[in-house]
């Protein structure tokens, strides 16, 4: 059994005992996160989606917060001299999915 959930602007499927990166969470490590944002649930008698699907929900547990790689932004102008370098860390949290309830 999967289940398409959206959550920080991205859709994600997920299976039950997953792991997944999203995007950050207001959650401490440890805590039990409920989904309930949930945009398809597929088993093997098929797939159900809209009204189907409105009071599934998917639960999981933060496993972790923390910040990406990082990746460098550098932009230039040539012949003008004018350059930019930036860095950045996307914030990012882990979750381990328990359990899809449809």
């Amino acid at each position: 059994m999967y289940a398409i959930i959206e959550t920080g602007g991205k859709q994600y499927k997920v299976e039950a005992g997953q792991e997944i990166y999203i995007e950050k969470l207001d959650a401490e490590a440890d805590s039990e996160v409920i989904f309930d944002k949930v945009i398809a649930v597929g088993a093997e008698d098929g797939i159900k989606v809209g009204a189907a699907v409105a009071g599934a929900t998917v639960s999981a547990k933060v496993l972790k917060n923390g910040k990406a790689k990082k990746v460098v932004v550098f932009t230039y102008k040539s012949k003008k001299n004018e350059k930019r370098k930036k860095g950045h860390r996307q914030p990012y949290t882990k979750v381990a999915i328990s359990a899809i309830n449809a």
